[in-house]
C-alpha cells in the first residue's frame, strides 16, 4: 500500500499539487477579514455611535490570571489532541511529529469551510510522517469517529443538567417554552443530526460492513453531477475498508484512553470562555449553562460555509452567548473576537510557520 501511494505521486504530481494548494499560508487572510469585518459590523451597529466600552474589559492583574488560564487550556486542548493521535498511531510518531501533524491539520481547518475542515488532507500530513496510507486512514477516521462520539454523548448528557428552555427560550429570562422561531434552534438541530448520522455511518462503516458503505458511496457519485469524482470515491472506499481491517481488533482499553484523550480536548477547549468571562465579569450564571451553550454553539458552526466558521462563529458567539455578560452595546462582539483570539487565530499563524516548511521538507524532491 505504501509503494502504490508513491507511485501514484510520483505518476499524477498535478493531483498531489492541487491538494496542497488548499494549505497555502496566504490563504489565512480570507478568514481573518471575513471574521474581523462581520466583528467590526456588528461593532458598528450595535454601538449606535456610542464609546467603546473600554471601562469594562481593564487588564488587572485578575483578569491576566484568567486569561492565562484560558490560554493553558488552549494548551491542554492541543496536548490532548496529541495524546490522542500517539494512542492511534500505536507511538509509531514522535511527539514532534505529533505537534506538526495537528498544527497542520489545524491550520487546514481554519482556512476551509467548517463542513469541509481538515480531515480531507490530514491523510496526507499522517502519511508523510512515515505511516502507511491504510494506518493514516484508520487513524484520521478513528479521529472523526471520536469526536463525533464526544458531540453525540455530551449533548443529551448536558440536557440532564440544563433544561432546552435554557438553551432555546424565547426570551432572555430563559423561562418558557422552546422558541420555534429561534434560528440557533434549527441550527443546532441540523449540526448535531448531521454528526450523529456522520458518527453512525463511520461506526457502522469501522466497525461493521465496510463494504457496503464503499457501495453506498460508488452509488451517490454515479450521479451525473459526481460521476467525474468517482475514482476519488473508489479511494475512500478502499480507505474505508483498511481503516476497518486496521481497528476491528483493538481493545476496549484502547478506545478508552483515545476517548478520554478526545475528552480532554473538547472540555479544555469549552472552558476558554468561562474562564475569559471570570475576567473582565461578575458572572452569576450556571457555568454549566455557559458548557452547554458551548458545545450547542460549536454544533452549529458545522453548517457554516465560510472558512474556518469566519464572520458566523463571532455572529453566532455575540447573539448566543451575548446574555451572560453585562447588557452594554458592543460587549458581546468584543469578548466574540477575543475567544477567537485564544482558540481560533493561532492555528493561522502557527500555521502559516509550519506549512512552508513541512511542504519543503517533504516534497523538495
Amino acid at each position: 500500500m505504501e509503494t502504490e501511494t508513491h507511485q501514484q505521486e510520483q505518476e499524477n504530481p498535478n493531483k498531489v499539487k492541487k491538494m496542497l494548494r488548499q494549505i497555502k499560508p496566504r490563504q489565512m487572510i480570507y478568514p481573518i477579514i471575513i471574521g474581523l469585518g462581520v466583528a467590526a459590523w456588528l461593532l458598528y451597529s450595535q454601538l449606535n455611535g456610542q464609546d467603546i466600552p473600554y471601562e469594562h474589559l481593564q487588564l488587572t492583574k485578575y483578569a491576566a490570571f484568567w486569561l492565562s488560564l484560558a490560554f493553558l487550556f488552549m494548551i491542554f486542548r492541543d496536548i490532548g489532541y496529541m495524546i490522542r493521535l500517539r494512542i492511534l498511531a500505536e507511538n509509531k510518531i514522535t511527539w514532534r511529529q505529533t505537534f506538526r501533524v495537528i498544527m497542520l491539520w489545524e491550520f487546514t481547518s481554519a482556512v476551509t469551510p467548517s463542513v469541509v475542515g481538515g480531515t480531507s488532507l490530514a491523510i496526507l500530513f499522517i502519511h508523510k510522517e512515515n505511516i502507511s496510507v491504510g494506518k493514516s486512514s484508520a487513524i484520521v477516521m478513528a479521529t472523526a469517529f471520536l469526536d463525533e462520539l464526544y458531540f453525540a454523548l455530551m449533548f443529551p448528557l448536558l440536557l440532564i443538567f440544563v433544561s432546552s428552555t435554557e438553551l432555546f427560550s424565547g426570551g432572555d429570562n430563559g423561562v418558557g417554552t422552546i422558541n420555534l422561531d429561534n434560528e440557533f434552534f434549527y441550527f443546532a438541530v441540523i449540526g448535531y443530526s448531521l454528526k450523529l448520522v456522520y458518527m453512525l455511518f463511520i461506526a457502522y462503516g469501522l466497525f461493521i460492513n465496510p463494504q457496503f458503505i464503499k457501495k453506498i458511496i460508488l452509488l451517490i457519485f454515479k450521479l451525473p453531477l459526481l460521476r467525474r469524482k468517482k475514482q476519488a470515491a473508489q479511494k475512500a472506499g478502499n480507505e474505508i475498508i483498511s481503516s476497518s481491517k486496521e481497528l476491528k481488533g483493538k481493545p476496549f482499553k484502547f478506545w478508552l484512553k483515545a476517548f478520554l484523550a478526545t475528552f480532554l480536548s473538547w472540555t479544555a477547549r469549552y472552558w476558554v470562555v468561562n474562564v475569559m468571562f471570570l475576567a473582565f465579569f461578575i458572572f452569576k450564571k450556571s457555568h454549566i449553562l455557559l458548557f452547554a451553550r458551548q458545545l450547542v454553539m460549536w454544533i452549529m458552526m458545522l453548517v457554516s460555509p465560510t472558512p474556518g466558521g469566519s464572520g458566523f462563529s463571532e455572529f453566532v458567539f455575540s447573539e448566543y452567548l451575548g446574555d451572560f455578560l453585562p447588557p452594554v452595546a458592543g460587549i458581546a462582539v468584543i469578548m466574540a473576537v477575543v475567544w477567537r483570539l485564544f482558540t481560533y487565530y493561532p492555528y493561522l499563524f502557527v500555521g502559516a510557520v509550519v506549512v512552508p516548511k513541512w511542504i519543503k521538507s517533504k516534497f523538495s524532491d
